[in-house]
């Protein structure tokens, strides 16, 4: 048995302190703020209580299109949407808090400071201190969002995503600065509460994301102007003027530097969702000889162990080099402790699914058709439309498709993108297909009930089977 000390209780934190408690492991679990960490309390969760109340108003606006007559003007009151999110908070951080009870997970509130990997000192906010002794530290605090000088965030304005989960009312204009999974969500739920949204990506394509097949992210950027949505690529803001209750961007494009430049871009809001940094002030790591890269993300092996022996780091924490999604986090988690002081089994990124909660949604796991190639290995592509799926013609949602990316020789599923309805839950089946090694043929052979949306993977195999 170790003494463990886990800093932060988000994803990777509370997982690990879960996952270590089961296999016998004396924990502490260290937290400044409220359990649960970023994605119970500002991100994924509030988020999707969000896009939740937006897809139902959507939904509800074209009742008609669903043969229901004799409703009134839909609309979105946010303060019962603050209300529907706190509890919904609530409910999940008490199922936190009771599974550190019965698992006997000692709960430390306070800013945690690492001193070595036998000892943490935790600061109250009434500022006195606590000191904690083990035997290894796991660092799990996570990240915040990045803030850009030419955009200085003021909580009334000019917000980070934080910020607009606080949102007392719908701003009616809104530019969101970021065209990244955050950025692209944000514009699908403020579009759908009546904002008019123009999204500003310095890339040249929506979801610049390795992750993200640029067939995907084309489908996206044609639904989202069909949905009314504003989208400039190619551009970056570079510098703001807040007056008058409104928020004039001056921005620049590549052929533009040395001339005047596009026009200024004047909201009532700004959302910035451009990236995010490590959330480390006050942990310590200087001090304690923990190595860090340029912009603050910790360095670890591949069992995620860092430059101190006997301390870990997991989830956000290891910056974009690595993969930041809450899944993902809590897989490092089950790998730490799994390899406490054995260290036998790396951490596999091989396989991540991405799940991105747009309108449509998009699902995608494994190689992109780039990556494969990049790869050097022959591949061929297959592809179905969402509007060749029954089930999606009597759910009114047939933009989308779905694509698979195939070794053209032994026939093994390389990567699988959906877009469409649900396809954060269908891509868990591509998933799945891939890790166990099936084939197009597999998957093919496979009965998929009709009429689903799953069968669209199933139709999707037989097609590359005949191909």
């Amino acid at each position: 048995m170790k003494r463990l000390t886990i800093i932060g209780s988000g994803p990777a934190g509370y997982t690990a302190a879960f996952a270590a408690a089961r296999a016998g492991h004396a924990v502490t679990l260290v937290e400044s703020e409220a359990i649960g960490g970023t994605c119970l309390n500002s991100g994924c969760i509030p988020t999707k209580t969000f896009k939740s109340s937006a897809d139902v108003l959507d939904k509800f606006r074209h009742m008609g299109e669903f043969a229901i007559t004799g409703a009134s003007q839909a609309a979105i009151d946010m303060a019962l949407l603050l209300e529907r999110k706190s509890r919904v908070i609530r409910l999940l951080a008490q199922g936190l808090e009771k599974s550190c009870a019965h698992l006997n997970v000692a709960v430390a509130r306070g800013r945690g400071c690492l001193v070595s990997a036998q000892q943490v000192l935790v600061t109250a906010k009434d500022g006195s201190t606590q000191r904690i002794d083990g035997d290894a530290v796991i660092l799990a605090v996570g990240s915040r969002p990045l803030e850009l000088p030419a955009l200085p965030t003021d909580k009334l304005h000019i917000l980070t995503s934080d910020d607009v989960l606080n949102l007392n009312r719908v701003p009616s204009s809104i530019c969101i600065v970021g065209g990244g999974v955050i950025g692209c969500e944000m514009a699908c739920i403020f579009k759908a509460f009546g904002a008019e949204v123009t999204v500003v990506e310095g890339q040249n394509r929506l979801l610049p994301l390795p992750a993200v097949d640029e067939e995907i992210s084309k489908l996206l950027h044609r639904e989202l102007k069909k949905a009314g949505i504003k989208v400039e690529t190619g551009v970056t803001v570079s510098r703001a003027e807040v007056g008058d209750g409104a928020v004039r961007l001056h921005t620049e494009t590549a052929s533009s530097e040395r001339t005047s430049g596009p026009p200024p871009i004047e909201v009532e809001s700004v959302f910035v969702a451009v990236g995010r940094v490590p959330d480390i002030a006050g942990l310590g790591l200087e001090a304690a000889g923990v190595a860090c890269d340029a912009r603050g993300w910790v360095q670890t092996d591949a069992f995620l162990e860092t430059s101190v022996p006997g301390v870990y780091a997991i989830g956000d924490i290891l910056g974009p080099g690595k993969i930041m999604l809450a899944h993902m986090a809590a897989a490092e988690a089950e790998c730490v402790v799994a390899n406490l002081g054995q260290q036998s089994s790396p951490c596999d990124y091989s396989l991540v699914p991405s799940a991105i909660f747009t309108t449509p949604e998009i699902g995608c796991v494994g190689l992109t058709e780039a990556q494969a190639l990049a790869k050097g290995r022959d591949v061929r592509c297959v592809r179905l439309h969402v509007r060749e799926l029954g089930k999606a013609h009597a759910m009114g949602e047939i933009a989308g498709m779905f694509k698979l990316v195939i070794d053209a020789r032994s026939q093994a599923i390389l990567g699988a993108h959906i877009c469409g309805p649900h396809a954060t839950d269908l891509i868990a089946e591509a998933a799945l297909a891939i890790h166990m090694g099936a084939s197009a043929e597999d998957v093919a052979r496979t009965i998929h009930a009709h009429p689903t949306l799953a069968e669209g993977f199933g139709d999707l195999c037989r097609i590359a089977r005949l191909a």
